[in-house]
């Protein structure tokens, strides 16, 4: 690349970026080498980033249109594009274990793709780290594109043409039965997603699954679990996954439509963690691609 120098992470997937300043004005030649990185690695991480809401984005606009998170559209009604990951609030007061923001938040220690459950799910998410705990706290990626390409032939070709129900409301059940409050459910019913889809750039087909895949169309439940739980399992052996310590100044970037993540969790009694997070919208239905 011609402005960015480029240090793999993974054999798998995922970069370490130097050379840029995301937080200055970026020539459009420069946003074409990261969008064409996004492709190629999936995961990008840019150290030693001067950024704040503003900056952030700024620089999101650049990808694409701001995604409104979700949690407040559903329980608020209103537009936000931006969410805290962590336990230090606004107002600088901290939260521990027990709080039920906190629980609520352990539903990200869950394997999944952001908005999955969403008819036009996420493109990428952009997480900016400001204060981060002193043990624990990780953030663990896996590339479904690489768990596509190790199954066989025959294998890719039963399921690549299988639709899943994603459902957000079945997934955050696993966190408490009353996770999701019934506007925010109401806002998101389930919807019908490719099992498998392909990078419109390069051809690369991938599985979309994670925590949020509840069954398969057409399929018993146990049929489906079966199947999406075999599928799960291999994409997540341990060999396969790289685990992000995050750093203050740590821009980080991600593909959804590749890539499954979940939090390694951390003690909210003992540490602050206080990160930033905004998500591009996807181009589209998965079923239009």
């Amino acid at each position: 690349m011609a402005h960015l120098q480029t240090e793999p992470l993974h054999e798998d997937f995922g970069a370490r970026l130097t050379g840029v300043d995301l937080a200055a004005p970026l020539a459009e030649a420069v946003v074409e080498e990261i969008r064409a990185a996004i492709d190629a690695h999936s995961f990008l991480c840019f150290p030693d980033q001067a950024m704040d809401d503003d900056k952030q984005l700024a620089f999101t606009r650049l990808l694409g249109e701001p995604e409104a998170n979700h949690v407040i559209l559903g329980q608020e009604g209103r537009i936000e594009h931006f969410g805290t990951i962590g336990n230090v609030q606004d107002d600088g007061s901290v939260l521990g274990n027990d709080d039920k923001k906190t629980i609520f938040l352990t539903g990200n220690n869950m394997w999944h793709s952001d908005s999955s459950f969403r008819d036009n799910p996420t493109f990428v998410s952009i997480m900016c780290a400001y204060e981060v705990p002193d043990e624990g706290g990780e953030t663990l990626y896996l590339s479904q594109r690489a768990a596509y390409e190790r199954l066989d032939e025959d294998e890719r070709a039963a399921i690549d043409p299988l639709v899943t129900i994603h459902d957000y409301v079945f997934s955050r059940s696993k966190v408490a039965p009353d996770a999701v409050s019934p506007s925010h459910a109401k806002s998101l019913p389930p919807v019908r997603q490719r099992m498998v889809r392909r990078n419109p750039r390069n051809g690369r087909g991938n599985l979309y699954l994670g925590s949020h895949a509840r069954d398969i169309e057409g399929w018993s439940h146990e049929k489906s679990r079966e199947l999406i739980d075999d599928l799960h399992t291999r994409a997540t052996a341990p060999e396969h996954v790289y685990s992000h310590a995050w750093k203050p100044g740590d821009l980080v970037i991600w593909d959804n439509r590749c890539l499954l993540h979940r939090g390694a969790g951390y003690d909210a009694d003992r540490h602050r963690r206080y990160m930033r997070q905004t998500r591009v919208c996807g181009a589209g239905p998965t079923l239009e691609e």
